[in-house]
């Protein structure tokens, strides 16, 4: 028979495993179930000469909330869930300017938003009396680009899935308590990385070149006109920034113009007698810093010979006038001619262009409008927008707002024929006739359904240009495409320099659980443990006896030692 020691010792081991039960248990205390999960893109995080702005974090693992939650309550660990249709703007803004302590924001955008949504600019929002859904995002999107925000803000799509998590969230909140570890709910979290910033980042510029025809023995170069379109975009969340009108619209706009006058310059007959220069650039939004770099890239000679440049911006909004943006003068010969194409062949289609004259200031970093890049350099420029007024700096460049849903495709295709018409009246001379190249039934007539395949890919393409690569398929299939109707196309690849820094993790994976509160989780484990006690004392019981079983809580002996 074993000696009650190894007895004991025996008992003892036989209990290990039950420990490392009650173990696993304990670490496992919080008990929970996976709801959803979720695409999220976060709020840009960039800096302007060091100065930080946007979200600058991506890590979250708070609760949900909702707006409803009770009057002074405590946010700092809530990631508070707002659809656009609820926003209270007020609420936001003194939450951000006021440096108030939230655990995160989470914007849900509505399902108009996307590719397929309603097509209706006066949708309104139904919980919302503040107004419209695109002034609403337009108002917030304009307000979080500019603030330093500690704490992570994210936009996600509304859903099946997320909205039933949001009618749990608000009912628990009308009970005037907030979800926390102690009450349970429901808890987001998003695993990211710690934002870094962007090194290396690079522009790229396209140009593409129609050559036009040379008289027998004449060695002078022909005049040049120039086309121009930036096809990058900036807003709130660099994933969803596809700008349908800015500047897709005048992306588009070019290509098809270029496809137009690809079809009379194959003839020599209808060649005319000036070159045409197509360029796409890039850093629109960064006072247009890839059409600065173009710009200086051009041989000299190739300078000299630009007549007259005509940029094209944001021509897909507007209803029954568009505008002729310049520096020079009014009274200038150049402007003058140039507006009375445009203003003449308007009328012909039955709308307006007004001239807008806009006086830079060469010492001012700032450039509002795309033909200022090249007013500075003595260049004659212009550019049609359907806006009437320059839009500040990081605004109005492509984000939230700019989607398909509130392009028109009738307005892109009247612009298009309207500069096309105009080039050719400049080209071939024919003022005062009423002759339309580009007519409606002719060969070389607009082409919608060209148009519309092109809006629809931009539309789908975020265009952020920090985060385009230099090899990046859109980039590519924009060469492609002009490769088709012009030749000589090159790219140009330049640092992106200045007083940008841009940060990664721009998308991420949102994991909603719905967790117990920590009261269930103790009863829990105090049923668990009470249950693993009894079992362990029936298992000595029967196994060893009873008396096993006192030993264990029995003091040993006192051993008094013997001095001498």
């Amino acid at each position: 028979m074993a000696p009650p020691k190894a007895r004991e010792r025996q008992v003892l081991e036989s209990f290990y495993p039950v420990l490392a039960l009650v173990f696993i248990l304990v670490a496992c205390v919080e008990f929970c179930d996976a709801a959803t999960v979720v695409d999220v893109y976060r709020l840009i995080q960039y800096d302007i000469s060091g100065v930080p702005f946007g979200s600058r974090a991506a890590t979250l693992n708070h609760h949900a909330g909702s707006l409803h939650f009770p009057s002074g309550a405590d946010l700092s660990r809530t990631v508070v869930i707002t659809p656009l249709c609820e926003l209270n703007i007020t609420f936001v803004k003194e939450c951000i300017s006021q440096k108030k302590r939230l655990g995160g924001l989470l914007f849900l955008l509505p399902k108009i938003l996307g590719l397929d949504g309603l097509k209706n600019e006066g949708t309104r929002c139904p919980n919302n009396g503040e107004g419209m859904i695109k002034d609403l995002l337009a108002q917030l999107e304009r307000f979080l680009i500019h603030e330093n925000i500690p704490y992570p803000v994210y936009f996600a799509s509304e859903g099946d899935d997320i909205d039933a998590v949001l009618a749990d969230v608000k009912r628990n909140d009308a009970t005037g308590q907030l979800a926390t570890a102690t009450t349970g709910g429901y808890k987001l979290v998003v695993s990211a990385p710690e934002p870094r910033k962007l090194v290396s980042s690079t522009i790229t510029n396209i140009q593409g070149w129609l050559p036009g025809l040379k008289s027998d023995g004449d060695a002078s170069q022909l005049p040049t006109i120039a086309i121009v379109a930036s096809y990058d975009t900036f807003g709130a969340a660099p994933d969803l920034s596809v700008g349908s009108d800015s500047n897709g619209s005048g992306s588009v706009a070019l290509l098809e113009i270029a496809r137009l006058f690809s079809l009379l310059y194959s003839n020599p007959k209808t060649r005319g007698r000036y070159n045409l220069l197509f360029g796409l650039t890039s850093g629109g939004p960064y006072n247009y810093n890839g059409t600065h770099k173009w710009l200086q890239s051009l041989d000299h000679r190739l300078h000299e010979s630009i007549d007259y440049a005509i940029c094209l911006n944001s021509i897909g909004s507007w209803d029954d006038k568009l505008w002729l943006h310049v520096s020079k003068p009014p009274e200038n010969a150049y402007i003058k001619k140039i507006f009375e194409d445009f203003s003449n062949v308007a009328e012909d289609l039955g709308f307006k262009v007004d001239l807008k004259h806009k006086k830079i200031n060469i010492s001012n970093p700032r450039v509002a409008w795309e033909h200022e890049q090249f007013s500075r350099l003595r260049v004659t420029a212009a550019t049609l927008s359907g806006l009437s007024t320059a839009p500040e700096l990081l605004e109005r460049t492509g984000g939230l707002v700019d989607n398909r849903s509130f392009l028109n495709e009738s307005a892109v295709a009247k612009s298009i024929k309207l500069v096309a018409e105009s080039l050719a009246r400049h080209i071939y001379r024919y003022d005062g006739k009423n002759i339309q190249v580009f007519a409606d039934d002719s060969s070389l007539a607009v082409n919608p359904t060209y148009i519309r395949s092109w809006l629809d890919l931009l539309s789908r393409t975020p265009r952020v240009a920090p985060f385009l690569s230099k090899d990046d398929p859109f980039i590519l299939a924009l060469k492609k495409e002009l490769e088709v109707h012009t030749s000589d196309v090159s790219l140009q690849h330049e640092l992106f320099d200045g007083m940008f820094t841009f940060y990664d993790s721009t998308a991420a994976k949102l994991h909603i659980y719905q967790v117990a509160s920590v009261t269930f989780d103790l009863l829990l484990l105090l049923a668990l443990g009470s249950y693993l006690v009894l079992l362990f004392c029936f298992l000595v019981i029967t196994t060893r006896g009873l008396d096993d079983l006192i030993g264990l809580f029995r003091r040993p002996p006192s051993r008094k030692v013997k001095t001498a």
